[in-house]
């Protein structure tokens, strides 16, 4: 279980094949000092395990489906990943309950300034769409963001400095893709209902 904040953006170092299948992705981050084998951190809002952990950097196994359904297939040496460790139950909440799991993801349509904020405007498939409410919550690459307002195929987000002082955002460009995760809450209240 994750809250959306993300501690820190932590830089890929690695992208290689796996003998048999699937990526191995090693990022270097102050984060993972005290990172130890089975740790549950995740990246772009995607729960991995560390599988090594040396010094500041760590590896972690992508399978097939963390591919299909994700956007770290898309990343490259270099690159930056929101990262956010698993949430202690002695820790505050002050995002929302965000499991690591993504559903699906979505394309940057626009990320810049508009006047004197910042814009982030997202196209997102149905199935994300149907959970997302305005003012609502959607995490967005791990992201514990609130939907401003939906707009045709998608959603729209004001985005705070500090959002884009500790993130990846200031590498993000339109036409990328981002990992969603829809309202945990938002999905079991659409199951409840459909139970008719």
């Amino acid at each position: 279980m994750f809250t959306g904040l993300v501690h820190s953006a932590g830089q890929v170092v690695d992208h290689s094949p796996r003998p048999l299948g699937g990526l191995r992705l090693t990022v270097q981050s102050p984060l993972f000092t005290a990172a130890r084998a089975g740790d549950s951190i995740a990246h772009n809002g995607c729960c991995l395990t560390v599988t090594a952990p040396v010094g500041d950097r760590a590896s972690f196994d992508l399978l097939a489906e963390t591919l299909r359904l994700t956007n770290l297939g898309d990343l490259k040496v270099g690159d930056l990943v929101n990262l956010e460790p698993s949430l202690l139950p002695t820790d505050r909440l002050g995002g929302h309950f965000v499991t690591g799991h993504v559903d699906a993801c979505g394309t940057i349509a626009f990320l810049g300034q508009d006047g004197a904020d910042w814009r982030f405007d997202i196209d997102a498939p149905t199935e994300i769409l149907d959970l997302v409410v305005k003012k609502g919550c959607v995490a967005v690459d791990g992201m514990s963001l609130t939907v401003a307002d939906l707009r045709p195929g998608g959603f729209r987000i004001w985005l705070i400095p500090h959002t884009l002082a500790v993130t990846n955002l200031a590498q993000r460009r339109a036409g990328e893709r981002v990992n969603l995760e829809s309202d945990l809450l938002a999905k079991y209240a659409a199951k409840l209902l459909r139970r008719e």
